[in-house]
Formats: C-alpha cells, sequence, structure tokens
C-alpha cells in the first residue's frame, strides 16, 4: 500500500483586501482557476491575484496590472508554497521561520500575466508549472479604417473606466497623474464625460502635474491641453526640488533595475509624495500605464532586440514580452508591462493609493490587438510612431465629440524636469541599480537577509 502524500502547505502573503473584484467574489475567482474554465477566468473583473488549492494542485492567476511571485520552500514536513506581492515579503517569511538560508530573489517565480499558472507540490525534484493561456484576443481583425479603430478603442476605455466608477465610493476623489500625453489626456477627458453625464460634481477630478525644480514641458504642456479642451479648473502643479527623486529607493520600491523603469518610478514617487502631502485623505487614482504597450508607442531604436516586423507581428509584445515559452521570458520578472506593471502598483501600494488604469483591461487590450499594425505601417517607423495619436484623437473625437490636442511622445521622467536635466538626476546605469538591489536582498559574507525599505 502506497503511503499517502501530505496535502500541500501555502503560505499566502497576499492581503485579501488587496483584491479588487467587481462583480464577483474570491470563492468564486477560486472555483473557476480550479475548473480550468478559461473563458470564466478571462470574465473576472478587476484587480486581481489569486491562489486556489485542490489537494497537491495548486493553481495561481493574476490581472496585468499587479505582480504575483512566489517561492517554493522546503520544510521536514515537505514543501511549502509561499506567495505575495512582493520579494521582500517572501524574503521575510522565510527569515522568520529560520528558512532564508534557501532564499536568493532569483529562486521567486513571477505568475505570468493572462495565464493559470498550475504547480503541483509533490517535493524533490518539483516539477515545472504548467501555464494555460486564458486571454488570447484574435489579431488583425479590423479594417484599415481609422475612425473605426479609434471609435472602438476609446468605448473600450469609457466601458472600462464606466465599470470602475461603478464600484467605487460616489463621493471619493479622484486623481489623474497628467502630463498632457495620449493616454492620461484621453482618460481625463473620458472621467471628466463620465462624471458629468452620471450627475457627480467635476470637482471630484484632478490632474496633478510633476514639475521637478519649477520646471519641465509636461507642466507647459498639461496647461496647454486643459486650456484647450476647456478643463483649467482640474489642473494642479505638483512641485518638488530635484532633491525628493531619489532612484535607490525606487529600486527598492519597485524591487527591479531596469534603468528605464527605475528612473519612471523615482519620479512617480516623488509625484505621489507630493500629492500626499497636500491631500492627506485621497486614496483614488486613475492612470495612463498600458497606453504605450497597446498601441506599440515606444522607440524601436533604443532596443537592440526588436525591429519593427518583430513589434507589429508578435501577440502582446509590449504587453508580455516574448511569452512564457520563449527563451527569452524570465521566470523572475516574466516580461513586458506584465514585468513592468509595479512602476504604477508598487508605487501607488507603498503612498497609499489606489491605482487604476483601463489601458490593462482584457477589453481595451483585444482592441488594440486587432489593430492591423503591419498593414497601416508598411515597415515604417515613423508611421507606426503618428499611429497611437492618430487612433485616440478620432476616437476621441467620435466618443466625446471632442478634439484632443495630441504632443510628441516623451517619457514621464524627460516631462517633469528641464531639458537634460534627467540626465543628471539619474546618473547611474544599469548595472548600478542591479548591484543595489542585489545588496538590499543579500549580503554576500553571510547570505543572510536584508531587509528592503
Amino acid at each position: 500500500m502506497n503511503q499517502q502524500l501530505p496535502i500541500s502547505r501555502i503560505i499566502n502573503l497576499i492581503p485579501a483586501q488587496s483584491q479588487r473584484l467587481w462583480s464577483i467574489d474570491e470563492t468564486e475567482v477560486q472555483r473557476r482557476l480550479l475548473a480550468g474554465d478559461v473563458e470564466a477566468v478571462l470574465r473576472v473583473d478587476g484587480s486581481f491575484a489569486i491562489i486556489a488549492q485542490e489537494g497537491q494542485r495548486i493553481v495561481l492567476a493574476r490581472s496585468l496590472d499587479r505582480p504575483m511571485r512566489y517561492f517554493l520552500a522546503k520544510s521536514t514536513d515537505g514543501p511549502v508554497l509561499i506567495v505575495a506581492d512582493r520579494i521582500d515579503d517572501i524574503a521575510t517569511e522565510l527569515s522568520r521561520r529560520g528558512w532564508s538560508a534557501q532564499f536568493h530573489p532569483s529562486y521567486t517565480r513571477m505568475v505570468p500575466a493572462h495565464h493559470i499558472t498550475t504547480l503541483r507540490l509533490v517535493g524533490c525534484p518539483d516539477p515545472n508549472p504548467v501555464h494555460q493561456r486564458f486571454f488570447d484576443p484574435p489579431r488583425n481583425t479590423l479594417t484599415k479604417d481609422m475612425d473605426i479603430m479609434g471609435r472602438q478603442y476609446i468605448e473600450a476605455v469609457q466601458g472600462e473606466l464606466r465599470r470602475w466608477l461603478s464600484v467605487q465610493d460616489p463621493a471619493a476623489p479622484i486623481g489623474v497623474p497628467f502630463s498632457g500625453g495620449i493616454d492620461s489626456g484621453a482618460v481625463l477627458l473620458c472621467l471628466n464625460a463620465l462624471l458629468l453625464n452620471g450627475g457627480s460634481s467635476p470637482a471630484r477630478l484632478k490632474a496633478f502635474t510633476l514639475s521637478v525644480d519649477g520646471a519641465g514641458e509636461d507642466a507647459r504642456q498639461a496647461h496647454e491641453f486643459l486650456s484647450r479642451t476647456s478643463l483649467e479648473m482640474l489642473g494642479e502643479i505638483i512641485d518638488v526640488p530635484s532633491s525628493a527623486l531619489d532612484p535607490l529607493r525606487a529600486v527598492a520600491v519597485i524591487e527591479d533595475y531596469k534603468r528605464l523603469d527605475v528612473e519612471c518610478a523615482a519620479v512617480n514617487l516623488a509625484l505621489l509624495a507630493g500629492i500626499r502631502e497636500r491631500y492627506p485623505d485621497w486614496r483614488l487614482l486613475v492612470d495612463g500605464d498600458g497606453g504605450d504597450e497597446n498601441l506599440k508607442d515606444y522607440p524601436i531604436e533604443e532596443n537592440t532586440e526588436l525591429t519593427i516586423r518583430s513589434v507589429v507581428n508578435n501577440r502582446m509584445l509590449y504587453q508580455e514580452g516574448w511569452g512564457v515559452e520563449s527563451i527569452k521570458h524570465s521566470l523572475t520578472y516574466s516580461g513586458g508591462y506584465s514585468r513592468g506593471c509595479v512602476r504604477s502598483y508598487a508605487c501607488a501600494n507603498a503612498s497609499g493609493f489606489e491605482s487604476f488604469s483601463p489601458y490593462t483591461r482584457p477589453s481595451v487590450i483585444a482592441v488594440a490587438e486587432a489593430i492591423p499594425f503591419a498593414e497601416l505601417t508598411e515597415g515604417s517607423h515613423e508611421r507606426l510612431y503618428a499611429l497611437k495619436g492618430e487612433v485616440v484623437a478620432r476616437g476621441i473625437r467620435a466618443v466625446l465629440g471632442i478634439d484632443m490636442p495630441i504632443f510628441p511622445k516623451r517619457r514621464f521622467q524627460h516631462g517633469s524636469a528641464s531639458a537634460g536635466q534627467a540626465e543628471r538626476l539619474f546618473p547611474e546605469n544599469e548595472a548600478h541599480y542591479r548591484n543595489h538591489f542585489e545588496m538590499l536582498h543579500t549580503r554576500p559574507e553571510t547570505g543572510g537577509l536584508v531587509a528592503v525599505v
């Protein structure tokens, strides 16, 4: 008679209150995950990172907008799965149980977005997880009519904002981190229209723009955007000194070392700290994260691994990276925005905010994936970079009847400071950030844990 294996143990460090489910409860999500019903999992509304167990079978899934990490620890009673949204939470739990010698940050794993991840905790050797995709939108199904693309895209954005608003406190103020760019601009215009049409006071809404040392093109651009759309009363500049930008703190908060993500997080943390100082009780933020990824608005020339052909022909490349089947997929971090989501999520959590972006929702991504990018761009970088502004502007005009100003793309860290100042504010390279990240988590001489603050 075979000896019965012990039921696997789970330590779930993800706070239950961090689940933002709009229409069903966590128990129902767990049922859908265990059933492997990908269509039902896709219909889960909101922001979630959920784990379910059936004997030794463990299933995990998350939405694109937030991280979900796990670590398989060994105890005398068998394997123990530790699940958290932060690497340092896993490290602290291991240390608390006397298992810190097992830890290294590279041993943690990120659940890839848009997949059901299944683990079987049977002990040594541990089998690899199995990933089952639950979001696989058809590609290139729209016509080349820009008006149709724009309308469908903005209708999807507005639909997700409407659903998000319906589950919020109707009196709670809403802030939009605002540069006057395409993504934050469309979010602000859609939110303002929804509040007015729903009978809410537009005074609930504010557009917060960061200005470092009283400079930066974003402040000028934001003012022009609001002036041209008659929304000047929504604007508010958050002035911070350059000393408030701390990239090494950003490394600790986002637990990553990619240079552009670190720089973006540093300015984001400065903006959020400025808002918090003025408004101690403010909670809700809606941002434009994910908009660049959806409409492929990144300079391809900055990445030696990319060509325009790879960008327009690979499914959700900017959202998911090369994919879980790829050699280039990072087990520790995932890829694309599935990795970069911490820029918003971790910074918001660290500052006491709850953030949301409609651009990360499947319904919006599905419209973006349906756009025939290859046909529209015909191998031209310039056409690709111009496409986003054209699609969004036409969509805003069709849905809201507003002529939305379109300005050239500029990264957050570059627009918040004066020309050339970003290089002085962020003099370190990625190797320095990576070294700092590793220093935060381990002491090489002892192998012991160092707390991340």
